[in-house]
């Protein structure tokens, strides 16, 4: 979501070093959306290296005067057909393999929306539908139109809504959970941060002493206890640690290696309490 253009200060934050050393390291999807403004930057950069990436985008989220925080929603299926045609030619490919309609619409029907996502499956122009920022209610009502393949929603130790309504209607439909902010964007990564008072602190100690066991940091373990979640939900679970640099691209995906024992899964359970 962060990776732009100009923002390379030595070769650890260049994005397109970044992305290079992801594929490098085994990672397949690369998650980007038209609200990002970095499409074509993700195009020019998996060029060449096409058949090695799981590319998703999406769409529906409209920035007011180009201004975060402030945005419409547009997902009225003449909207859906040219904003995947504009997605198509910036990132500079015939199909995207996964797309999301980006954040739900209080005025158009979801069956509208899915319909017309649906008609771009058809057309090759799209493999796979995903939802995102979408109630229980409006998953199963979509894939009832057409099948759901990925529900991308916020889910970390910190922060685990999901669990009391989305998840388990998506382990009921076998859609595949996509976790983004797994690391509480990233305040999960620091030993100390403004997030402190967000975060419960025994939560926070718990997390610093069992990365010390493992000597791991306590970000590592907080992606580690994400993936854990697939094997406690019974529901594929892919995190996306929005990544900035080499440097924590390396740490990320190595936390994918790192097993938590049930004690220390139960000991964070206990502290990361649904909210």
């Amino acid at each position: 979501m962060r990776l732009r253009d100009g923002t390379a200060n030595g070769s650890d934050r260049d994005p397109v070093a970044v992305v290079h050393a992801a594929l490098d390291s085994g990672v397949t999807m690369v998650d980007t959306a038209d609200a990002y403004q970095n499409e074509e930057l993700i195009g020019r950069t998996i060029r060449g290296r096409r058949d090695e990436v799981l590319l998703a985008s999406k769409f529906g989220l409209v920035w007011r005067d180009e201004v975060a925080g402030a945005f419409d929603v547009r997902a009225e299926p003449s909207y859906v057909r040219q904003a995947c045609e504009a997605s198509l030619q910036r990132l500079g490919v015939d199909v995207i393999d996964l797309y999301y309609l980006h954040h739900r619409s209080e005025t158009t029907p979801i069956e509208e929306t899915v319909g017309a996502m649906a008609e771009l499956v058809a057309q090759g122009k799209v493999r796979y539908l995903g939802m995102s920022n979408v109630t229980a209610e409006d998953l199963r009502r979509a894939h009832a139109v057409h099948p759901i393949a990925a529900l991308q929603e916020q889910w970390s130790v910190a922060q685990r809504e999901i669990e009391q309504q989305l998840l388990p209607i998506a382990s009921e439909l076998g859609t595949v959970v996509v976790a983004h902010s797994p690391t509480r964007h990233g305040f999960l990564h620091r030993a100390r941060s403004t997030a402190d008072e967000q975060v419960a602190s025994g939560l926070r100690t718990a997390l610093n002493e069992i990365g010390g066991t493992h000597d791991a940091t306590a970000g590592q373990v907080a992606l580690a206890w994400v993936h854990h979640r697939q094997q406690v939900h019974g529901v594929p679970v892919v995190p996306i640690p929005g990544t900035t640099s080499v440097s924590h691209l390396r740490s990320n995906v190595a936390a994918a290696d790192l097993s938590l024992s049930d004690d220390e899964l139960r000991r964070l359970d206990s502290l990361g309490a649904a909210s």
